[in-house]
């Protein structure tokens, strides 16, 4: 780090009275470039979802390393991404069809994909689209939140298929699933397992329709933990990994980067000490951070790790001290006596979160290391 940037980075923490979201955008192009040069390898298109970062400055490094098809998580979002030049968006949420003239509206403007997992949400669609709208069947391969069961008799798929390719303005695109369940596993070895039972799962529902004649159907898969360990991406057409953009305290312990992988931490002023508890209390709370939580090696609730400002942005995760509690403002560090002694009411500790996307999304502001701002999406804006 030059003397220009380790002064500007000095003055960006003298400078921060309130929590603030610190995005170290080094570590952020490593792990953009990383995933890409992965899914490249393989022959896959690589549709990261952009629901962790929501900011089009980020989207424009995505850019850089080869991106130019996205997901999004709803149809705001869309329509924001769609004002910053993104042209082939699929929506990874069931259709609402409450939302049905904006999907008309986005169809008519840019490359559109949706989900479905229904027949009535079919038959809708093709009543009611006026532009040319390609359509996912969503898949549950397991993780039991929605979509067709994987296993299933058949009937729903079917009957969704069938309705979908009535409609000249429908594209059936091919099958999509999200592993959510991988968040569950605790090994490389778990979850690289995770993945391939996935593809072999989501085969089995492609081959099925194929029996029946619908040809071209592609595969979607996406979810950070397995696109982090699984080195080749057989068997399937894209991914869409979204965290992996940032990581955060949850994808470390179960193994799907480290802790120096981490792009994002909350910079949070020191507000109490309680040395007869070993306690240190922060302005940085629920509001700032969600009250996600992981368990980690040790069976500790944790509601974050904490790092010390540094000349490179921040430290190593401070040992035996974590995050134990959160209410609305408050933050409680659990901590040692050595770390008592080493922090004063008024220093910033920062905090990394356990979900980069809820803390992000929070925030709705990340802070550079040269105390540059970025904006994120602003629903009040749209």
């Amino acid at each position: 780090m030059s003397l220009f940037s380790f002064v500007e980075l000095m003055s960006l923490f003298d400078s921060i009275t309130v929590p603030t979201l610190l995005l170290d955008e080094a570590r952020a192009r490593r792990n953009i470039q990383r995933m890409a040069d992965k899914a490249r390898e393989s022959g896959v298109r690589f549709r990261p979802h952009f629901k962790t970062h929501q900011s089009a400055q980020v989207s424009e490094w995505m850019r850089e390393y080869g991106v130019t098809a996205i997901t999004v998580s709803s149809l705001r979002m869309a329509s924001y991404f769609a004002d910053h030049g993104w042209d082939d968006i699929t929506v990874a949420f069931p259709v609402n069809l409450r939302e049905l003239d904006t999907i008309n509206r986005l169809a008519k403007q840019i490359h559109l994909g949706v989900l479905v997992d229904s027949f009535y949400t079919a038959e809708v669609l093709t009543r009611r689209i006026e532009a040319p709208l390609d359509v996912w069947i969503e898949i549950d391969a397991g993780d039991h939140r929605t979509g067709v069961a994987w296993d299933s008799n058949g009937d729903v798929l079917s009957s969704i298929t069938a309705q979908v390719l009535l409609s000249s303005r429908l594209t059936l695109r091919g099958l999509l699933t999200h592993t959510g369940y991988a968040y569950g596993k605790s090994s490389l070895t778990e979850l690289e397992q995770v993945y391939y039972t996935t593809v072999e799962r989501m085969t089995q529902v492609r081959d099925f329709l194929q029996a029946r004649g619908v040809q071209g159907l592609q595969l979607s898969v996406g979810d950070t933990p397995t696109c982090s360990v699984v080195e080749r991406f057989s068997g399937v057409d894209e991914i869409r990994p979204g965290n992996f953009v940032y990581y955060d305290v949850m994808q470390s312990e179960i193994g799907s980067c480290s802790v120096n992988d981490i792009a994002i931490a909350l910079a949070c002023p020191v507000v109490s000490k309680q040395p007869d508890r070993q306690q240190i209390v922060v302005y940085g709370g629920g509001v700032h951070l969600s009250k996600d939580y992981t368990v980690d090696r040790a069976g500790r609730t944790l509601y974050g790790l904490v790092a010390l400002p540094t000349a490179q942005g921040w430290s190593e995760p401070l040992a035996d001290t974590y995050m134990r509690s959160l209410s609305q403002e408050h933050g409680v560090i659990q901590t040692t006596s050595l770390v008592m002694d080493k922090i004063n009411i008024g220093d910033l500790v920062l905090v990394l979160p356990v979900h980069a996307c809820m803390t992000a999304d929070l925030m709705k502001q990340y802070v550079l290391l040269t105390g540059e701002a970025v904006p994120m999406l602003n629903l009040n804006t749209l």
